[in-house]
């Protein structure tokens, strides 16, 4: 009963820190599903050897931190993406102006005159 109300606290606690704060980033969900992925593995692992709580503390750290390391390295390249998509678009900016440039005027349409 004790580590059912304990896990059931920290649930609330979570959801309540998670909807209360500002959209999160990638690095912060990855890091919240290491969290809950190695407390989830931690506490089965703990219970086979007599201890789920202290397995789910360690197992949610460690969880945590590998979360934490994937979320940064995943949010680093979201960011050289969107880099790279501004100087796709820049580029095809500059394309289109000079192409603008290099076209001939349109005919004049000026009417034949009569003599």
């Amino acid at each position: 009963m004790k580590h059912t109300l304990t896990a059931l606290l920290g649930v609330v606690l979570l959801a309540g820190a998670i909807g209360c704060s500002t959209p999160l980033s990638t690095r912060e969900k990855a890091t919240g599903v290491g969290a809950l992925g190695g407390a989830a593995a931690g506490g089965i692992i703990g219970a086979t050897v007599g201890h789920p709580a202290a397995g789910a503390l360690i197992g949610g750290a460690l969880g945590a931190g590998a979360g934490a390391l994937i979320g940064d390295q995943m949010q680093s390249n979201e960011q050289k993406q969107a880099d790279q998509q501004r100087q796709i678009d820049r580029n095809r900016e500059e394309t289109e102006r000079l192409r603008r440039e290099q076209e001939p005027p349109p005919p004049s349409r000026q009417q034949p005159r009569e003599y």
